[in-house]
């Protein structure tokens, strides 16, 4: 999981728990201070997870951000397809020029094997399981 990523899913799970609360509305200033993150870099995450409709902005006075849908809706690989792309762990180490063997190879088949049950376990778990642990 790369750094945005995990810092998408604390701004979710904050947002979440906040969820109900006057309107559910979180400020950047509000997330900066509690998760401890750089307000731009805070910022930037906020603005995709916006832009893939997880999130909803308010602006003006009172503005801030909002979850889009339940946070039993949100699954983690949505949130990691965002910041990261598909989940691969299957990508040849010796790439094409050095392995002649690219189809039959045993550890490519192995490492298919891994991440297709990787993505079986993570594909069902929310921001909302995540928050109650």
């Amino acid at each position: 999981m790369t750094r945005n990523t995990d810092y998408a899913v604390r701004a979710l799970c904050y947002m979440a728990a906040r969820s109900g609360k006057e309107e559910g509305v979180t400020s950047v200033a509000e997330l900066v201070k509690e998760l401890g993150m750089p307000r731009p870099f805070m910022r930037k995450i906020l603005q995709k997870l916006n832009s893939a409709k997880l999130l909803i902005s308010q602006k003006g006075k009172g503005g801030g951000f909002r979850l889009a849908k339940p946070a039993e809706n949100i699954f983690i690989t949505e949130v990691m397809q965002i910041f990261q792309g598909p989940f691969k762990i299957n990508d040849c180490m010796f790439k094409r020029k050095i392995c002649p063997n690219r189809k039959g190879c045993f550890l490519r088949r192995k490492l298919e094997a891994i991440e297709e049950y990787a993505v079986a376990q993570l594909k069902g778990v929310t921001i909302k399981e995540i928050l109650n642990g």
